[in-house]
């Protein structure tokens, strides 16, 4: 996946960024992806040919400026315990990816 990510009620969003057809038709791994959010994105330029996405799925709409949510990803909500370990270990590596950049001396420690 290429960005998780906390929707506005807290749910794990995965979005998977495609420059092209090519890329998105040569991939075959997302679906595996699907078990472990709450909703899923595809990430496209304004090029891209959205109606190649699956229905089910959201779409972000982005450029080198800005992003728009063209379309809300179904909701399919984790189970309570998958949901509380991936959301502890989001916090997780947000906290350690925080410290590094205010203290980048002290990456690799704890």
């Amino acid at each position: 996946m290429d960005v998780m990510a906390l929707g506005p009620k807290g749910e794990l969003w995965v979005v998977e960024c495609k420059s092209s057809r090519a890329d998105y038709l040569a991939d075959s791994k997302w679906r595996g992806y699907l078990d472990w959010c709450d909703r899923f994105f595809w990430s496209v330029g304004p090029d891209f040919p959205t109606e190649l996405l699956p229905e089910e799925s959201g779409i972000i709409l982005a450029d080198g400026y800005d992003g728009e949510v063209l379309r809300m990803g179904r909701e399919t909500r984790l189970p309570p315990a998958r949901r509380k370990v991936l959301i502890q270990k989001f916090a997780t590596h947000a906290a350690r990816r925080l410290q590094d950049m205010r203290d980048p001396d002290a990456r690799g420690w704890g």
